[in-house]
This record gives structure tokens, C-alpha cells and sequence, in this order.
């Protein structure tokens, strides 16, 4: 995945050449991520916004993958149920946002997408490889949003009355760049169609 800020953030003004740098006002940044071949967008994208701290942002995308895995939360069960599609499919709208659950940035995405019949399947998405390719505008906010696990409902959401952890400092992933996590060797099985205890992603 390659990434490029297209924006500074909130309050940045052009300087005129040759005047000194300033410092970028927090948040407020646009970005132009742009997924590879084989890259997983739940994986990369939770590893950008890592790595460069997100607590609150925004994103839409478009491209196609090459198989998905969408998700189907049922109340009676408070679980996702996997729908796996093994085909070429087209990304015809992704949109999400990037809060703070337990402390770090957590992607919680939707997708619609398109099947070679022209018909339309959609849902949360839990996981797709990218062919080939994936395009995400992303738009940064100056404002944490905090995720809070829900009882009643079985799942995390976006509490605005929470209050932001006192030093949301959010580590680097472990992987030594975005590009090797999005690269991660996906373990080969058969597709599961219910993975109990499973949480927002």
C-alpha cells in the first residue's frame, strides 16, 4: 500500500516560498492511500492508522477485490455471521471511520459490492485481498471518537460522552511498516460462517 498526504491539517494556510516551515496544526489531514495486489484492507488500513495515530477519522473507497468476507451482525446471537464470496468482485462503495476502542484505532467499514452478474451484495467488512486495486480518500479529524463495548448490544459503539484516554498515545504496529501487514500470509481453510464472540471490527 503507498500513501500520500494530498492536505495539511485544519488552519493550514499555502506559505509563500521561502518563508520558514510551521508546524501543521493536528488533524484535519487528507489522505490518499492506495492498496496494492494482495493487500488485506481491514489489515492496512488498521496499520496506517497506527502508525500515524488516527482517534478520528473518516474514509470512502473504490476498486475490487478479489474475494471478501462480509458480515451480518445478528441480535440474537450478538455475533457477525461470515458470508464469504470467493470472486473477482467490484468495490462499488466503501465507507468507514477509525476510532479508539481499548485505547487504539479500531476500522469499522461497510461495503457494497458489485459480482460479475451485476448484481449486489453487501454488508460489514471483515476482510478483503485487494486485485487490483483499492482506493481510499481519507480525512482526518482534530477530535478523538472513543468506542465503548456495549452490553446490551454485544458490540462496541461510538460513545460521544466518553471521555478520550488521558495520553492517547497509539503505538506503531509491530510490523515494521504498513506494506509488510498488509503482506501478512492469510492461513489457507475452509470459510466459517459464524465465529462466536466476534466484535466489531
Amino acid at each position: 500500500m503507498k500513501a500520500k498526504r494530498m492536505s495539511a491539517g485544519a488552519g493550514a494556510s499555502p506559505r509563500p516560498a521561502g518563508s520558514p516551515a510551521k508546524p501543521e496544526p493536528p488533524g484535519g489531514a487528507v489522505w490518499a492511500l492506495v492498496f496494492e495486489r494482495g493487500d488485506e484492507a481491514i489489515v492496512g488500513l488498521t496499520a496506517f492508522a497506527r502508525e500515524h495515530g488516527l482517534t478520528g477519522s473518516q474514509l470512502t473507497a473504490i476498486g475490487a477485490f478479489s474475494d471478501v468476507t462480509l458480515g451480518y451482525f445478528e441480535r440474537s446471537s450478538r455475533e457477525y455471521r461470515r458470508i464469504r464470496l470467493e470472486e473477482q468482485v467490484e468495490v462499488l462503495s466503501l465507507v468507514g471511520d477509525i476510532a479508539l476502542e481499548n485505547g487504539q484505532p479500531k476500522v469499522h467499514a461497510h461495503v457494497v459490492i458489485g459480482r460479475a452478474d451485476a448484481t449486489v451484495r453487501g454488508g460489514h467488512l471483515l476482510e478483503g485481498h485487494v486485485w487490483p486495486t483499492l482506493e481510499v480518500v481519507l480525512q482526518e479529524s482534530p477530535h478523538q471518537l472513543v468506542r465503548r463495548f456495549d452490553p446490551e448490544v454485544g458490540i462496541a459503539l461510538i460513545d460521544l460522552d466518553a471521555e478520550p484516554p488521558a495520553a492517547a498515545t497509539v503505538e506503531p504496529p509491530a510490523a515494521a511498516t504498513v506494506e509488510a501487514a498488509t503482506k501478512a500470509p492469510v492461513a489457507p481453510g475452509p470459510p466459517r460462517t459464524r465465529q462466536a464472540g466476534s466484535k466489531l471490527r
